[in-house]
């Protein structure tokens, strides 16, 4: 069975201690055990797919939340050492870069069909926001007809709602929460 890695909106807006729409800290400690999924995943055969919101200056988004992500910017960067490890491994053909315009992953951008090809049927989840983007990406797999496991130690968020959003996940959409 083949499975995948989603590293969600890991990006200078979200995780940077200056980005515009940040989870801050809590989105820094993950990135250790985020790299370390990434590694295991290539090693073992399987796909990361780099999931990126990616937004142009008047997106519709921007009317609920401050400008993020907007296309090009710095903000819309990869954070810190996610930055380094995808250049390294960017020409890897199990590296993707999947930009996304909405908060689930799979709306829109031929995520689904691209892992179906590869032989994927589970997919592991990570990065931020636990009760948003991540929440609705794994809701996404549900519907897509994935399997998903949500790495705990690899999820952030800026409010206090992760926990439950996760139980949501376990409950609503199946998911394994690792």
């Amino acid at each position: 069975m083949g499975e995948a890695l989603l590293v969600v909106d890991m990006s200078n807006d979200f995780v940077h201690d200056e980005g515009t729409l940040t989870v801050g800290k809590p989105g820094q400690a993950i990135v250790p055990y985020i790299l370390s999924l990434a590694d295991r995943m290539l090693a073992s055969g399987g796909v990361v797919a780099i999931c990126m919101d990616e937004h142009d200056p008047d997106d519709r988004h921007f009317r609920d939340w401050p400008p993020h992500n907007v296309r090009g910017t710095w903000g819309q960067q990869l954070y810190g050492d996610l930055a380094a490890w995808y250049e390294r491994h960017k020409e890897h053909p199990d590296v993707w870069y999947v930009p996304k315009r909405s908060y689930n992953a799979f709306y829109n951008t031929g995520l689904g069909e691209r892992l179906r090809e590869r032989g994927v049927h589970r997919v592991h989840v990570c990065g931020v926001c636990t009760d948003i983007c991540d929440f609705l990406t794994v809701a996404g797999a549900y519907d897509e007809g994935f399997h998903a496991a949500v790495h705990r130690q690899g999820c952030a968020t800026f409010t206090d709602l992760g926990d439950i959003f996760l139980e949501h996940m376990r409950r609503l959409f199946h998911a394994e929460i690792a």
